[in-house]
């Protein structure tokens, strides 16, 4: 029984690490800069709420951007009780692009705050060719937004980057790259930027759009109640005929801190039961799933023990490699990658019995 459990095991691995899109590998990048005859008029929408302590490590590299084209920082204050606005309007840079703090006040029934807040500043930004909609932890390298602008000029309407965030702590480094690795399971970016597949995501740390393709999508508007805007977002600018691009950073960073476990575990547990509709047979199909694909191989290695399970668990170390190197941690860490997926179960569960909530807002 064992013996079959074990191939059983290696079948999923061989089966996810040849024929799920190559969605371990970490080669989606943007490609290199084309400079277009014409740049166009592009509008950076900052949502920010309570961030004064991240808004010095990150707004100055917005306004700081190398770009040649008309642009300008739009940053909408969320309501927040810490001075984010007065501290915004303290950071302009010298040459910079020109900043404009609003404020949209409390959302109405039926959006959630942060999309109110980037509803505003589009609304704010007026009649521009493109809308950089970046959170207000991301900053970004100085020629940032003209690889994204450049990047849109082989007919993309949505592209988007997921920023390299922080792996500084003891459970940064081992919790932040698998949260990618699994985000990259369940979007794999080379079906995300085929026209031959359906799939749709975005990483809303940073995401450029065609502001008429928003605009036929229904604007910010159509997905005012998401709480996984990112994704809902890619799928409304897909489905009115965009073509949308994800891939890895090399020029965008998130600076916000996660040094405990339970900030980590909050950031999962914020979404993790939304993502699966809350649904209690997704929830029991996600966490048995988890369980067979993850935890079985190490089990069965060690307590089997099952040479094919120790294959198996190979294999998963094998495809986690890609992204420990992307975060500079060595790839003998995917052999860790099921105490992870554990982790990830729990967090996953507690999700359930919680109530969404973020920064003093539950939804």
């Amino acid at each position: 029984m064992i013996g079959v459990l074990g191939w059983i095991t290696v079948a999923i691995w061989a089966g996810l690490a040849l024929g799920h899109s190559w969605f371990w590998r970490t080669d989606q990048r943007l490609p290199p800069l084309v400079r277009p005859e014409r740049w166009p008029s592009v509008a950076i929408v900052v949502p920010a709420r309570d961030e004064a302590a991240l808004l010095p490590s990150t707004l100055p590299t917005l306004l700081g951007q190398s770009y040649p084209g008309a642009a300008r920082v739009i940053l909408v204050d969320d309501g927040s009780r810490d001075g984010t606005a007065e501290i915004a309007r303290s950071l302009t840079v010298l040459n910079g692009l020109d900043l404009t703090v609003t404020s949209p006040g409390d959302p109405p029934d039926g959006w959630t705050g942060k999309l109110w807040a980037v509803a505003h500043g589009v609304a704010e930004a007026g009649n521009v060719d493109f809308l950089l909609l970046t959170d207000a932890d991301i900053a970004h390298s100085p020629d940032s937004l003209e690889t994204l602008v450049a990047a849109t000029y082989s007919g993309r309407d949505l592209v988007s980057q997921m920023a390299i965030l922080r792996t500084e702590t003891f459970w940064e480094k081992l919790i932040v790259p698998a949260f990618v690795y699994f985000f990259a399971m369940l979007y794999p970016f080379r079906r995300v930027n085929s026209p031959s597949w359906h799939t749709a995501a975005a990483a809303g740390g940073c995401v450029l759009v065609r502001r008429e393709t928003l605009e036929r999508a229904g604007g910010i508007a159509a997905i005012r109640g998401a709480l996984i805007d990112d994704v809902a977002l890619a799928r409304s600018v897909s489905n009115a005929g965009g073509r949308i691009w994800l891939g890895y950073a090399e020029n965008v960073h998130s600076v916000r801190p996660y040094p405990r476990l339970a900030d980590l575990w909050h950031m999962v547990t914020r979404s993790a039961y939304t993502q699966l509709r809350h649904s209690k047979l997704l929830l029991a199909g996600t966490v048995v799933g988890m369980a067979v694909v993850f935890l079985a191989p190490p089990v069965l290695a060690v307590f089997g023990p099952s040479w094919t399970a120790a294959m198996a668990w190979l294999l998963m170390a094998i495809t986690f490699a890609p992204v420990a190197r992307y975060y500079r941690q060595p790839p003998i860490a995917g052999l860790l990658l099921p105490l992870t997926a554990a982790l990830y179960s729990l967090m996953t569960l507690d999700s359930a019995r919680r109530r969404t909530g973020w920064k003093g807002r539950t939804y």
